[in-house]
């Protein structure tokens, strides 16, 4: 049976580890031959090595943009063009916003913006002539709803999706651009917060699916923005947080409790 991206050819950052892990997976099991890019180099052999024959792993920064040129234009020439752009790769620290160094704050804004725009300048070229380009950027649900400690992982975010928005412009009509919003799920970024049993009781009460994500779903999301079945979208940010969005928390607890009344 063809999978639904035979003949592509994709490049993943962040590609060893969580979300980024995960889309690998899923468009490499669509037929999509996948090069796996990570500042982890040996984490990307190792998974190259799982999905099998004909995908590539490549040690790279995305921060870094000649290394970044230089890993599209490996996959590029291996696979003989990019369809496929998913820009996954970043990183968060958690502090009060007046704790950050000048250092650390642009760290930050480094590898989960910057990164970003260094893989669409970088990719461009090719996508624009497979003539069927598609980039999928990850940006958060902070973006729009920030949270304490998290002021240059925010901002970041917040520029990935101006970015797309941007892209998605210039890049029309052979490039479609989007990105993924997560909201709470199951990475290495999360655990240390999810391996408490009572913080993450408290997170998943507040989700209306009242669970946290997993990052397969988040690779769903991906796949479906790359898909044909999604041909005549691009510019759009699709959030996928379990609707944690939806309640408001000036009120929702309070009407929870009268609502409660009516189920007595």
């Amino acid at each position: 049976m063809a999978g639904a991206f035979d003949g592509h050819a994709a490049v993943v950052t962040g590609g060893a580890h969580g979300i980024g892990r995960a889309v690998a997976i899923r468009l490499a099991r669509d037929g999509a031959r996948v090069a796996v890019v990570d500042v982890d180099a040996a984490a990307a052999d190792d998974l190259v090595g799982e999905l099998g024959e004909g995908h590539l792993a490549l040690g790279a920064d995305v921060a870094d943009p000649e290394g970044m040129t230089a890993a599209i234009e490996r996959a590029a020439s291996a696979f003989g063009g990019v369809t496929i752009l998913v820009n996954n790769a970043g990183f968060g620290s958690t502090k009060p916003l007046a704790s950050f160094s000048d250092a650390e704050f642009a760290r930050v804004l480094a590898v989960n913006l910057t990164g970003v725009w260094h893989g669409i300048r970088a990719a461009a070229p090719h996508l624009r002539t497979s003539g069927r380009g598609s980039v999928v950027n990850i940006a958060g649900t902070v973006a729009s709803r920030p949270t304490r400690g998290e002021g240059p992982y925010a901002a970041a975010k917040a520029g990935v999706v101006a970015l797309t928005r941007t892209a998605a412009l210039e890049l029309a009509p052979e490039v479609r651009v989007n990105s993924v919003s997560p909201g709470y799920v199951a990475t290495r970024m999360t655990r240390a917060v999810l391996d408490d049993e009572d913080r993450r009781r408290r997170i998943e009460g507040r989700i209306p699916l009242a669970r946290v994500g997993d990052a397969a779903e988040v690779a769903g999301a991906v796949a479906f923005l790359c898909s044909p079945d999604a041909g005549f979208v691009t510019g759009h940010d699709l959030v996928v947080d379990g609707g944690s969005g939806l309640p408001s928390h000036q009120s929702d607890e309070m009407l929870k409790a009268l609502l409660a009344r009516w189920d007595r």
